[in-house]
């Protein structure tokens, strides 16, 4: 009998995790996910490594702390140090899994800093300097999908960096992001990069999506507006497969393809489910279709793996009945490029907040130190 989070990984699913800690790395918690549930890639954020980096519990990072302090070290030097050193770390992890994958997958993303998501030179050099500093080809540097981001995200995968486009909300966003990646892989061509060594998935946030609709749903309060309760997450995700299929499919891309580039795979994020009334395993099993990425928190990992139902793909088969959501979403008033672009100014909002918050916990931190 075959597990859930195999049946996942045979219908075309990569699972990655969605965290990574020190002590996930070096107790050999990560090498057991990879082996007993089928992790084949991780993803970090900010406030992933804050609630890491500040867990008083964990004293694995007391040792560089107080080595940094010592240095002179100021909290960004910091953090951007021991995040660094864990992703490097996880990378090597991975390797096996980046080798036995042809390079799809064994990757592990680190991001920009969140001060940045509306400065597109600063992006561009931060993405760079990352780059080099953590010096493995599986590493993914994560750029948020703002409008400062998109020339960002062009101009990394120009250079030959391989990029994790991360907060994508809105069909009409995810479209500029494909348009970023094929404007940069045509430079890198023009450059005479390899092609085939870039990578980049392409984020789509999804239990977010419902969370905000259901809100303004529930506002409505007619049963019209009741019926679509939390059926907007899996329907905007669904259509952008929908999108992501007829834009690879086009001239465009498919030039860039023969001539050794990659497909920009499909990323579900905020994957773990919010509203405790919801099937534990909704925004995975209803979310399978050949060549994505699903990236789960534990929980949800742990849940799919326990007791997930993998009937195959659930999303191209689901093209029209989607489509009627969102008809039926405005014609009960729902705006949803309103609910898209208030989603990716509270998660930039968020991912800066986190950010701050693990500066001053650090500062902290190194003030004790020294």
């Amino acid at each position: 009998m075959s597990t859930p989070t195999e049946d996942l990984s045979a219908a075309g699913v990569s699972i990655w995790l969605d965290d990574l800690s020190r002590t996930r790395i070096h107790s050999g918690n990560l090498k057991e996910l990879i082996e007993t549930r089928n992790v084949v890639g991780v993803t970090t954020n900010p406030t992933i490594f804050a609630n890491s980096i500040t867990n008083p519990d964990d004293t694995s990072y007391d040792a560089q702390v107080h080595e940094l302090a010592q240095a002179g070290a100021s909290a960004v030097d910091a953090v951007f140090a021991a995040t660094t050193q864990d992703v490097r770390d996880a990378l090597d992890v991975f390797r096996p899994v980046y080798d036995a994958t042809n390079h799809v997958d064994g990757r592990v993303s680190i991001e920009v800093s969140p001060d940045l998501a509306h400065d597109t030179a600063g992006t561009i050099a931060q993405t760079k300097e990352l780059w080099e500093r953590v010096g493995r080809e599986n590493l993914l540097v994560k750029i948020p999908a703002t409008k400062a981001g998109l020339g960002a995200i062009e101009a990394g995968i120009a250079a030959g960096i391989s990029i994790n486009v991360t907060l994508i909300f809105s069909l009409q966003r995810y479209a500029e992001v494909i348009d970023a990646y094929l404007s940069g892989l045509e430079k890198a061509k023009a450059a005479g990069i390899d092609l085939s060594t870039i990578h980049s998935v392409a984020s789509f946030f999804v239990s977010r999506v419902d969370t905000e609709t259901d809100k303004r749903l529930a506002a409505i309060g007619t049963d019209a507006a009741a019926a679509l309760k939390s059926k907007a997450g899996l329907a905007n995700a669904r259509l952008a497969y929908e999108l992501y299929e007829k834009t690879f499919a086009g001239d465009r891309a498919k030039a860039l393809l023969a001539a050794g580039a990659t497909l920009q795979r499909p990323l579900w994020a905020s994957t773990g489910v919010k509203d405790p009334a919801l099937p534990d395993t909704l925004y995975v099993t209803g979310l399978v279709a050949p060549g994505v990425v699903n990236t789960m928190p534990e929980k949800t990992m742990e849940a799919t793996f326990d007791h997930g139902v993998v009937t195959g793909d659930t999303v191209t088969t689901t093209y029209a009945e989607s489509h009627r959501v969102f008809d039926d979403l405005k014609a009960v008033g729902i705006d949803f490029d309103d609910v898209t672009q208030v989603l990716e100014d509270e998660g930039v909002t968020k991912f800066i907040d986190s950010w701050h918050g693990l500066l001053d916990m650090v500062t902290k931190g190194l003030e004790a130190a020294r």
